[in-house]
């Protein structure tokens, strides 16, 4: 990753650490409601992808791990945290990470050369990950990487905007755009999550409708499912 990007990135994640005790505020009705929306749909493709395994049979590999909120969360689904591992630029967010959960693996690093061989993971996580990033070539590099390090057979567990034009610091990946930075995959993605202005909004007056509103995809804005490396399988 360049200097001027991991430089951008660090500023604009600074800049969303400040912001929750406020926008992001894990205990506000919007955020948690936005949490327990998505948590749903990750449970769903977990049971997708795992069919007759085991949770805690897996190697799961977070990319862009932030604090290792994620991890913590399968965790308590049923991964074993010695086959966890996460990976994120800021080594602030590394740091909490690792207080939080000194029994699982986390690594400062770049998501666009991951320090790991070939066929490592059967699952890695990439939750608003690529979305951040502005610059193409960038944004091949670390699809082509999380790729390789997968093995035949896993899956990239996606979650990420598809639209947000309320945030010049990020840009939507379309499904067109997700298949061409992912060539040669099989696919099971579904829009996902109303949009959270919308969301953090209505979530102080009615979940119900919350719920309603976001079972129509055109006001949902993201994309989340499975990526399945090596096409048909």
């Amino acid at each position: 990753m360049s200097p001027s990007e991991q430089e951008r990135l660090r500023a604009i994640y600074a800049e969303r650490e400040a912001l929750k005790k406020s926008l992001y505020d894990p205990l506000s009705p919007g955020a948690f409601f936005l949490s327990v929306s998505r948590d749903r749909r990750v449970l769903a493709m977990l049971r997708e992808f795992l069919g007759a395994r085991a949770l805690h049979q897996l190697e799961i590999l977070d990319v862009g791990c932030g604090d290792g909120n994620m991890l913590r969360r399968l965790v308590l689904w049923g991964a074993s945290p010695d086959k966890l591992c996460g990976v994120d630029l800021l080594e602030s967010r590394i740091e909490r990470a690792r207080q939080l959960s000194p029994n699982i693996q986390f690594l400062v690093g770049d998501a666009g050369d991951l320090p790991f061989p070939n066929s490592s993971w059967d699952l890695a996580l990439m939750f608003t990950v690529v979305s951040s990033i502005l610059d193409d070539a960038l944004q091949r590099q670390v699809a082509s990487e999380t790729l390789r390090v997968l093995r035949p057979g896993g899956a990239i567990l996606w979650y990420d905007f598809w639209l947000n034009p309320t945030n010049s610091d990020t840009r939507g990946i379309p499904l067109r755009q997700i298949h061409s930075l992912f060539p040669n995959c099989r696919y099971r993605l579904r829009r996902t999550t109303l949009a959270p202005p919308v969301a953090r909004r209505l979530a102080q007056i009615s979940w119900p409708l919350c719920w309603v509103l976001e079972s129509l995809p055109m006001l949902c804005t993201h994309y989340i499912g499975l990526i399945y490396k090596g096409g048909d399988l």
